[in-house]
């Protein structure tokens, strides 16, 4: 789970080390950024995981060198961290290969203004999808790109393959993550490089356009949009409880407002971060329209938290078959980081008035074990949780004897560090400026030294006796993580001081 006040630190301790020299640290920036793009770059772009002797990729399944992947932790967390390589060092060199991965996303910007979890350079999948680039950038609703009819079937092709070609998916992180990426890359070139600038604007657009009138937004769509939805057909509502609802999985897909997987705190992040960049007060205005659909969307009493997903009457249904019409307390905890990232980013407290009443509630949830579960049944709120079935399939339980082990129906809480941060900015006059950080330079320094130690001559950090999700076996030549390189980034442009606090919407 990601967590906007948590910054991982690999090999950290309480053991205090001496500070290793600024010089060594970026010798290995430098040496472990050539190494990702020299050796695992794509057409610019990246992948999940690679083995060791470079012979093995996957993302979210095995994949091919012509393949790289948008959903985290692909392009755009490597190329983020390759921007914290460029900053330490101010190499250039370094800055060319993010622009490179830049380039990779903007060749792959569907055209309905975002991207897919993955993106494909060649063979069938590339040839099946709406690319902007291979297409002229049509600003019609909905139109037909030469590409398409030019093909067998025509317009019944596209018409009937639309939804898989041109889908924009706000799932994971996907797409608010590239446009993130892209524009800190362009904002690092001087916004000199027209192609990389266009993208942003085009996929800023269409996250704008995509926002319901409440604030909030649906997990994707599949064509381009020039008039937003109206309020006539989405009427703005407070969040209310249902007279009753399935406890089996409908088959049927009736949310409209998603929070599941960050989805509203990603978009939120990410208009903040095109504010920052761009001071255009649209990303300013719609950040803030996203925080009212959180104040709309808080439970009443007595269950004052959130759900995952909402219809348009502003009542929790159900998602996937093991997302339940429930309060979710992972959700929870997400909207009150995003909540306190507004205040933080606005300097208004009355995106805190929500915090108190819903800490309390969840604080009063927890297990026997200090555990928060992820479901809690609307009314009574007793934990809920799913099993597989035998035959496949998961089925809603009040047990925790055997809970499903494909997703997170068990928590760890961070309600003590929301609980910190939420003092802490309550307490100031005016709540602005980034939060500090929680590691000790002690704890920094021997865990750069860790880092340092543990790089590999070619300039890889490989990870032995682990194995790859989708590729069989442990290889034996270990496996390289692009989540780890970037992880090992943020940990040594930490201990060198480049970032002394949490970036204010980091």
């Amino acid at each position: 789970m990601k967590h906007l006040l948590t910054i991982l630190l690999l090999g950290a301790s309480l053991s205090i080390a001496q500070q290793p020299a600024k010089d060594e640290v970026l010798r290995t920036l430098t040496k472990a950024a050539t190494f990702m793009h020299d050796n695992l770059s794509m057409h610019g772009g990246y992948v999940y995981a690679f083995s060791g002797d470079l012979q093995k990729r996957e993302g979210e399944g095995v994949t091919d060198a012509h393949t790289i992947w948008v959903q985290p932790p692909g392009t755009p967390l490597v190329g983020e961290a390759l921007l914290d390589v460029y900053e330490a060092t101010q190499d250039v060199e370094v800055l060319g290969f993010a622009k490179e991965a830049a380039l990779a996303l903007t060749q792959r910007q569907l055209h309905s203004g975002g991207w897919y979890y993955s993106a494909h350079f060649e063979g069938k999948e590339s040839e099946n999808k709406f690319y902007c680039f291979d297409l002229a950038w049509n600003p019609q609703p909905n139109p037909v790109p030469e590409k398409a009819v030019q093909q067998p079937g025509g317009w019944d092709l596209w018409r009937t393959r639309r939804y898989e070609a041109n889908l924009t998916t706000l799932d994971d992180d996907t797409t608010q993550g590239a446009l993130r990426f892209l524009m800190r890359v362009d904002q690092a070139l001087e916004f000199k490089e027209p192609r990389i600038h266009a993208a942003v604007e085009r996929g800023m657009r269409a996250l704008l356009i995509a926002q319901y009138p409440n604030g909030a937004w649906s997990t994707n769509w599949d064509r381009l949009h020039t008039v937003p939805p109206s309020a006539q057909d989405y009427p703005i509502k407070t969040a209310s409880y249902p007279a009753d609802y399935p406890r089996i999985w409908p088959k049927d897909f009736t949310g409209c407002y998603v929070l599941n997987d960050d989805l509203i705190a990603d978009c939120i992040h990410t208009l903040l971060r095109a504010f920052e960049i761009y001071q255009d007060e649209r990303y300013l205005a719609g950040a803030k329209k996203g925080g009212e659909f959180l104040l709309l969307a808080q439970m009443p009493d007595p269950q004052p938290a959130w759900c995952q997903q909402y219809d348009k009457n502003m009542q929790p249904v159900w998602g996937r078959a093991f997302e339940v019409t429930a309060i979710s307390s992972r959700e929870s905890e997400t909207a009150i980081e995003v909540l306190m990232l507004l205040a933080r980013a606005t300097g208004d407290k009355r995106w805190l008035a929500p915090i108190p009443k819903a800490l309390s509630y969840l604080r009063k949830s927890l297990r026997p074990d200090g555990k928060l579960a992820r479901y809690y049944e609307i009314r009574t709120n007793t934990p809920l949780y799913f099993q597989r079935k035998k035959g496949g399939g998961h089925e809603l339980t009040y047990s925790d004897a055997n809970p499903s082990d494909n997703y997170g129906f068990i928590i760890d809480p961070i309600l003590d560090d929301l609980e910190a941060e939420y003092q802490r900015v309550s307490a100031m006059p005016t709540p602005t400026g980034p939060r500090p950080l929680k590691e000790t330079p002690a704890e920094l320094a021997k865990a750069a030294r860790e880092l340092i130690a543990g790089l590999d001559q070619r300039g890889a950090w490989v990870q032995h006796g682990v194995k790859m999700k989708h590729n069989k076996g442990v290889p034996e030549s270990g496996v390289i993580f692009s989540e780890v390189f970037a992880q090992n980034v943020a940990t040594l442009c930490h201990s060198i001081g480049l970032y002394d606090r949490a970036p204010l919407t980091q």
